[in-house]
């Protein structure tokens, strides 16, 4: 009898301890998958704040790189795409560029926070030019025409111009209205408003490089008459100028001045807000005054 008593309280005892060892099994079992899960939400949580950090890097890099500001700071260096136009670019004595826009793109270009650098180009090829990165701006007396305004974008006019035949002053009696004009040879500025107006006029011309070439061509007589800006024939021609023996007669076309800019870009608005400025400020006709073209600023 004493025997099978110890045998049983052995028996209970050892229930007891794999009783015991379950339930430290389980609840090791279940600590350890609490661990895991934790883990596992840890990572996720890791990889989501790393997408999320590398999505708001590739958003400020398109930003950047979609932004023509950003751009230009970046590099340090406004482009500015030129012909020798005075009185809106030109060199003086020194070999500096100077002239109404020049002096107001050196403005814009502080205002940014960088160096400026004039670039002389083919008028013609001005879009391809801004296209490829050549230029930042095309800042020379352009006319707004509806071919510029499609495939740049422009800011708002700025001057007021005109298209005129210019011609020696010993016959410009002859040639004081747009019939009177047939039968000439006329020079003008490739891609130019003024190659623009002598074709809807059905005019007979040759195209060449810059405005100063085609005066250039009417002094010598190679042409008998050329079309050039207003501003720039108030500048270059008559008594006390280069040409003193050239005068303008029929005013072809009116038209307004504005800078462009890839399409697209961000720049132009900035400009806009540069022209108001110095509008508002008194510099602008400051400047406009220094090359007498004051009263074709237009109001901002």
């Amino acid at each position: 009898m004493k025997k099978k008593f110890i045998a049983s309280i052995l028996l209970g005892t050892m229930v007891m301890q794999l009783a015991a060892c379950g339930s430290a099994d389980s609840t090791t079992e279940e600590t350890a998958t609490e661990e895991t899960e934790v883990v596992e939400e840890t990572a996720e949580e890791e990889t989501e704040a790393a997408e999320e950090t590398e999505e708001a890097a590739e958003e400020t890099e398109v930003s950047a790189e979609d932004s023509d500001v950003a751009y230009i700071q970046d590099k340090g260096t406004l482009i500015v795409g030129i012909t020798d136009f005075a009185p809106m670019d030109y060199k003086d004595d020194n070999g500096e560029w100077i002239g109404f826009d020049a002096d107001v793109a050196k403005k814009v270009a502080e205002d940014l926070g960088v160096q400026v650098q004039f670039v002389e180009i083919d008028w013609d090829n001005k879009i391809l030019e801004l296209e490829n990165k050549s230029i930042d701006v095309v800042w020379n007396g352009m006319t707004l025409t509806d071919e510029v305004k499609n495939a740049m974008e422009c800011t708002n006019a700025y001057c007021n111009n005109a298209q005129v035949v210019v011609v020696a002053s010993d016959v410009a009696d002859q040639y004081q209205d747009e019939e009177s004009l047939q039968g000439l040879a006329f020079a003008v500025e490739a891609g130019s408003a003024g190659e623009a107006a002598a074709q809807e006029l059905g005019l007979d011309y040759t195209s060449l490089t810059s405005q100063s070439d085609t005066l250039m061509e009417v002094s010598a007589g190679t042409s008998n008459a050329c079309i050039i800006d207003l501003l720039m024939a108030g500048a270059m021609i008559g008594d006390g100028t280069s040409y003193p023996d050239l005068t303008h007669t029929v005013e072809l076309t009116t038209e307004e001045y504005g800078v462009g800019c890839r399409k697209g870009s961000d720049l132009a608005a900035y400009i806009n807000d540069e022209f108001k400025a110095m509008y508002d400020d008194g510099s602008l006709v400051t400047i406009a005054e220094t090359y007498g073209v004051q009263d074709a600023v237009v109001a901002q």
